[in-house]
C-alpha cells in the first residue's frame, strides 16, 4: 500500500490589521496509508469575525484554493473530497478527507482572514490575464 505524505504550513492574512491574529498547524509533517482517513489540523487565535481557509500546493505547482469557511454552516465541502470542520468553542478548522490517496500528496495551507473584499471570494485564487 502507498504512503501519502501531507506538509502543513499555515499563513495569514490580514486585510486592515484590526487585531492579534494566529494560525498554526501543530502537525507539521503527516504520513498515511492510501486510502485511509486524514485529518489536517488547523488552530487560529483571533476574537473577532473571521474567515477561514485551505489552500494546497502540489509538486511543481502553484497555490490552489480547496474551501472556505464564512460565517454560516460549520461544516464546508471543498473540492477533492476534502471537507473541514469550523469549531469557534475550539479555534479549530480541520481539514479532513475519508480515503486519502496518492494524488493528495502535496503542501497543505490554513489561512485566516479578518476581512474578505466585497462577496467574500476575496482570498480565492484568480487566473491572471493578459490585456
Amino acid at each position: 500500500m502507498l504512503s501519502v505524505t501531507f506538509l502543513l504550513l499555515g499563513m495569514l492574512f490580514t486585510a486592515r490589521g484590526t487585531g492579534a491574529q494566529l494560525v498554526t498547524q501543530p502537525d507539521g509533517h503527516i504520513n498515511v496509508s492510501e486510502g485511509n482517513h486524514v485529518e489536517l489540523r488547523c488552530n487560529y487565535s483571533y476574537g473577532g469575525s473571521i474567515y477561514l481557509f485551505w489552500y494546497v500546493q502540489y509538486p511543481n505547482q502553484g497555490l490552489q484554493f480547496l474551501l472556505k469557511y464564512l460565517p454560516g454552516p460549520t461544516w464546508v465541502k471543498g473540492i477533492k473530497g476534502f471537507e473541514a470542520d469550523f469549531k469557534k468553542d475550539e479555534n479549530s478548522f480541520h481539514l479532513m478527507k475519508a480515503s486519502a490517496h496518492w494524488s493528495d500528496s502535496a503542501k497543505y495551507f490554513c489561512a485566516l482572514c479578518d476581512t474578505v473584499p466585497e462577496s467574500a471570494g476575496g482570498a480565492e485564487q484568480k487566473p491572471s490575464q493578459t490585456l
